[in-house]
């Protein structure tokens, strides 16, 4: 069973954490208003939102439409979501406390940010990320495969979320309704303490698509830190037809990424 964790009770009479967002967007101008519009919607807005941008048209225009975000613009040349966020990581400005992702093709729930904010306000020192909730998550193809003796047997896969397996492959979160520990934190929507951010950043291999480079980063923290999925902040992330590969490419993606990680961990190479 994954391990379940309370959320804090009382309102702790200290300032509350402040917080950067980091966005790597290509080619989504209209996706990127949407994201950016949910974090002005919020009860709770964040002090900085910082645009790393690799569009063949600049959407400068687009991220600084909305003027009661504090939004910091960068473009960049070359489009990779790791080079882009390690960029943004950087550009946050000193005082930030926590330092969040969030893909442009996301959408914060309405009270979202300050339920996290909550849960950051009373979490212990060794919690070094958070993840938002995924409502509207949808398991992929072939659940029957993956729940099977066989998998848990290589390896493969696991009944328990967010677990990373010794072949590499890793089991999703999914929705959760508890708030939950876990072995690593997908990126696209999640918040991590910023003196874990000096110690870690995301590893430039994974470049263009950039495909598992959120499983490598994750892990890494996990080793060090707890990681867990706050049940009452939510978002929902609607997949952009823009920036997509092709399945052919992307099976190429799968297996060179895939066993990178494998052998950088220490894992087992003869399991994936």
């Amino acid at each position: 069973m994954a391990s379940v964790i309370s959320s804090p009770q009382e309102e702790m009479s200290v300032p509350r954490n402040r917080v950067a967002f980091v966005v790597a967007t290509k080619d989504r101008p209209e996706d990127l208003r949407t994201m950016l519009q949910s974090l002005a919607d919020q009860s709770c807005r964040p002090d900085q939102v910082v645009i790393v941008d690799s569009s063949a048209e600049p959407v400068r225009s687009v991220a600084e439409a909305l003027t009661e975000l504090n939004v910091k613009y960068i473009h960049v040349d070359r489009p990779s979501a790791s080079g882009q966020r390690n960029t943004g990581i950087r550009a946050v400005d000193e005082d930030m406390d926590l330092v969040a992702f969030l893909d442009d093709d996301a959408v914060l729930e309405p009270g979202s940010l300050e339920a996290m904010l909550d849960f950051w306000q009373a979490a212990p020192a060794e919690m070094g990320g958070a993840a938002f909730n995924w409502l509207n998550f949808e398991p992929t193809a072939g659940g029957w495969l993956k729940r099977s003796a066989l998998c848990r047997w290589l390896g493969l896969y696991s009944p328990v979320p967010g677990q990373v397996m010794a072949s590499g492959w890793q089991t999703l979160a999914g929705i959760v309704s508890e708030t939950t520990l876990v072995q690593w934190l997908p990126s696209g929507a999640s918040v991590w303490r910023k003196e874990v951010l000096d110690k870690f950043s995301f590893d430039e291999f994974f470049d263009g698509y950039s495909y598992l480079e959120d499983l490598d980063f994750s892990y890494s923290v996990g080793r060090d830190y707890k990681l867990a999925v706050v049940a009452n902040a939510g978002f929902k992330h609607y997949p952009s037809p823009a920036g997509r590969t092709g399945q052919v490419r992307f099976g190429k993606v799968e297996v060179r990424n895939r066993l990178y990680f494998v052998r950088k961990h220490g894992l087992s190479v003869p399991r994936c």
